[in-house]
């Protein structure tokens, strides 16, 4: 498996599938096409079918800018390798002329993260280091050789990255944080056509008025909400797994540093944990909300952090991974339906029902020995299995389930 610092991106939402990966392909296709006068950009499948609800066509013409870009809308044209498909063409002449050709073109795959992948293989992101950083792909495999040498799942997630682990999720826990005070702050209408409020701002305040008793979960609502409206806004987040997960993990983190006492340094332990978790998650099945539905998104979120708290709250290796298990198994079938294409309606509340999913997914897990049927690599491989015969309608193209609004 590759570096966790893979799992954890700061970008602007709202979509690390529909925005951030497009837009990177972009600018890398405009780096080896400098003397391109302008570029024809054809979107297919699940980027085209709500890529002008989630800003795909804006994040393209901005990496190309500031050239011209035609961009061609093909939501019927859905390519075998994957939803998301990209052709970028360079052409150099200034108009279009009858007959011409592209002197250079580009078929990509926004796969979901903000990854990207051709056919032959991923495209590398420029995060150090580069290549298969972990020895081991399946949770099994992890399991008995940290039962073996005596390690944690933060001291084994160490051992296997370079030097600069902790500097860098110590950058991603600031941007988090920041993003949700900030989110804390905002009180507005959030663009898209859909004139929803945003809520996060409200709901911290009434939390103040609640018993002791449910103002801790009242927060934890108030915290996803400011992560995931800063998103739906076009703000900067950081991706856990994804920009449309991106409000589950911060606020349980958030919630439990701030109610519960926790430091940053067991904080970032919690964070190496939790990207483990999606690493094996991504690497045996996916993150793409395109590919495998809201499962592989929210659901994949839920994991994080609920393998995050049952670790913060001394849960065994045995305990946590039952913790990853519950969470992946209880979101199976998630599908992704957003209203107008937008990452608004179902999905800025799911992200706040997902963090208090995994604080209770916590609770069950530390009460247990830690011993179960299920493993966490059986529900990995049948929430792959899931997605694949979950209708394409039901995969972020808007066209079936809540997305059918009357």
């Amino acid at each position: 498996m590759e570096t966790i610092k893979k799992i954890y991106k700061s970008g602007l939402g709202p979509s690390s599938s529909h925005t951030m990966g497009p837009h990177r392909a972009a600018e890398i296709f405009a780096t080896r096409t400098r003397n391109a006068s302008r570029y024809r950009v054809t979107l297919y499948g699940s980027l085209a079918a709500t890529g002008k609800g989630h800003h795909t066509d804006r994040a393209v013409t901005r990496g190309l800018s500031p050239k011209e870009v035609e961009i061609v809308w093909r939501p019927d044209i859905v390519k075998a390798f994957h939803p998301n498909g990209m052709l970028f063409e360079a052409f150099d002449t200034p108009a279009p002329q009858k007959g011409e050709r592209p002197f250079d073109s580009w078929l990509v795959y926004s796969i979901g993260g903000g990854y990207l992948s051709t056919e032959e293989g991923e495209v590398p992101m420029g995060i150090t280091p580069e290549g298969e950083v972990y020895p081991h792909n399946t949770m099994k495999e992890i399991m008995a050789y940290i039962d073996r040498e005596g390690l944690s799942f933060w001291e084994y997630v160490e051992q296997c990255e370079d030097g600069s682990l902790w500097l860098y999720l110590g950058e991603m826990w600031q941007q988090m944080q920041q993003t949700i005070e900030e989110g804390l702050q905002d009180d507005r209408v959030i663009a898209g056509g859909l004139h929803l409020r945003s809520k996060a701002h409200q709901y911290y305040i009434r939390a103040s008025a609640f018993k002791p008793s449910l103002q801790s979960r009242a927060l934890v609502i108030a915290y996803a909400l400011a992560t995931s409206e800063q998103n739906a806004c076009g703000g900067r987040i950081v991706t856990a797994p994804t920009c449309g997960s991106s409000g589950v993990l911060p606020a349980v983190l958030y919630h439990l540093k701030k109610n519960h006492g926790f430091s940053d340094r067991e904080i970032l332990r919690a964070m190496a944990t939790a990207g483990l978790f999606a690493n094996v998650i991504k690497t045996n099945a996916s993150i793409s909300g395109a590919e495998v539905g809201c499962q592989g998104e929210v659901g994949s979120a839920c994991v994080m952090a609920a393998v995050a708290s049952n670790q913060l709250f001394g849960g065994s290796p045995k305990q946590i991974e039952y913790a990853a298990e519950m969470a992946m198994e209880h979101n199976l079938g998630l599908t992704c339906d957003p209203l107008c294409g937008l990452v608004q309606i179902p999905c800025i509340e799911r992200n706040a029902m997902a963090a208090l999913r995994a604080l209770d997914i916590n609770i069950y897990a530390m009460m247990s020995d830690g011993r179960h049927i299920i493993s966490f690599d059986k529900v990995v491989r049948t929430m792959k299995l899931t997605g694949k015969d979950i209708p394409s309608l039901y995969k972020e193209t808007s066209l079936g389930g809540l997305a059918l609004n009357d």
